[in-house]
C-alpha cells in the first residue's frame, strides 16, 4: 500500500477536523468507535470463557484489539484503492472525521449550558449526567456548570488533542491505535471487581498515550488564554504545575488545572458518587471565586476551542514540514 494512503496529511486532518466542528459525531450503528466497542465486548466474552479473566486475559484483550482494528484500516484501505486511490483518500477523511470528539464535545457542554441560562435544573443536571460519572441529583446550577467545564477540560485531552498528536506522530494508523485504546479505557480500565485486573492493562495503556499530550495541552490552554481577552496564560501555567495532581490519574489533571487557572475560577469541590463524597479539593488559586457562572462557562468552551484550533494548525504545519515516522 502507498505510504500516502495513510501518512499524516495536512489537508485530510483540516477537512476531518472541520467536518467534526460542523457536522459532529452522528449517532449510527456503523460508526467506527461504536465497532469498535462491540469488538471489544465480543472479545472480552471469548476471554473470560476461556478463564483468561485477570491480567493476562486484560493483555490479550488489548493485543487483539489493536491487532484487529489496525488489519481491518489496511485492508479497508487496500480494497478501496483498488477501485481508485480517490476513494481510499475519502475512506481516509473519514476516518480522521470518525475519530474526533470536538464538535460533539462543545455541543453536550453547550447543551448545559442553555439549560442552565433558561434556569431548567432538570435539564441541565439531564445534560450533565451525559458527561459525567457523578451523582446530579444534589448538583444546583452552578455546580452543572462546573461539571461541564471540567468535562471539557478533561475531554480536550482525550477526545481532541491525543487524535491530532498521534496522526501528526503515526498517521492514520496512530490515531486508529489511539482510539482503540481510549475505547478499551472507557469500556474496561476501571478499578472495579470485575475490572480491577483485567482492566488494568487497557488503563495503563491509555495513561501511556495521553501522557505526552496532557502535558501539552497545558501550553496550549495557556497560548489560549494569551489571546483571549479576561483569560491568564500566567495562571494557566501556574495552577497547571501546582495543581495537576489533586485530579486522580497521571493525566487528566493538567488540562482541568489549566482551564481552571486560564479563566481564573476554581473547579471541582464537593463531587458524589453513588451516594459517596468522593472529592472536597478544589482546582484553582485560592483567591478566585468558585466557577458556575454562566460567563465561566462560555470562557472555558473559547479557551478551548481556540487550543484545540493551535493544536491542528500546530500538527497540519508539522506534517508539511517533518514526517516522524511514515512518508509518503
Amino acid at each position: 500500500m502507498e505510504d500516502v494512503l495513510i501518512a499524516p496529511s495536512p489537508w485530510l486532518l483540516a477537512a476531518g477536523l472541520a467536518a467534526d466542528v460542523l457536522l459532529g459525531d452522528p449517532v449510527y450503528r456503523w460508526h467506527p468507535v461504536r465497532l469498535i466497542g462491540r469488538s471489544i465486548t465480543r472479545w472480552e466474552g471469548i476471554l473470560r470463557a476461556a478463564g483468561l479473566d485477570g491480567r493476562t486475559g486484560g493483555v490479550v484483550l488489548c493485543f487483539m484489539a489493536a491487532g484487529q482494528w489496525l488489519a481491518a484500516m489496511l485492508l479497508l484501505l487496500w480494497l478501496s484503492a483498488a477501485v481508485h486511490k480517490a476513494l481510499a483518500l475519502a475512506v481516509h477523511l473519514y476516518l480522521v472525521y470518525s475519530m474526533m470528539a470536538l464538535g460533539d464535545l462543545l455541543e453536550h457542554v453547550g447543551e448545559v449550558g442553555r439549560n442552565a441560562e433558561r434556569g431548567d435544573l432538570d435539564g441541565a443536571r439531564q445534560a450533565v449526567a451525559r458527561l459525567v460519572g457523578r451523582d446530579v441529583d444534589r448538583m444546583d446550577l452552578a455546580a452543572c456548570r462546573r461539571a461541564a467545564i471540567e468535562s471539557l477540560a478533561e475531554n480536550f485531552t482525550d477526545g481532541v488533542l491525543s487524535p491530532i498528536f498521534w496522526y501528526w506522530l503515526a498517521g492514520l494508523p496512530g490515531m486508529v491505535i489511539f482510539k482503540v485504546s481510549s475505547t478499551l479505557d472507557s469500556m474496561v480500565g476501571y478499578r472495579t471487581p470485575r475490572y480491577l485486573h483485567f482492566g488494568w492493562c487497557a488503563a495503563r495503556w491509555d495513561d501511556a498515550m495521553n501522557y505526552v499530550p496532557a502535558r501539552l495541552s497545558a501550553l496550549l490552554v495557556a497560548a489560549a488564554a494569551a489571546l483571549l481577552p479576561s483569560c491568564s496564560a500566567r495562571k494557566a501555567l501556574g495552577i497547571a504545575l501546582r495543581d495537576h495532581g489533586l485530579v486522580p490519574g497521571p493525566n487528566s489533571g493538567w488540562s482541568e488545572a489549566a482551564v481552571a487557572g486560564a479563566i481564573g475560577r476554581r473547579l471541582a469541590g464537593p463531587i458524589f458518587a453513588q451516594g459517596r463524597l468522593v472529592n472536597d479539593m478544589w482546582i484553582g488559586a485560592v483567591g478566585d471565586s468558585p466557577a458556575g457562572e454562566g460567563g465561566d462557562l462560555r470562557n472555558a468552551q473559547r479557551v478551548v476551542a481556540v487550543a484545540s484550533l493551535l493544536a491542528a494548525l500546530a500538527a497540519i504545519g508539522g506534517v508539511w514540514l517533518y514526517r516522524p515516522l511514515l512518508s509518503p
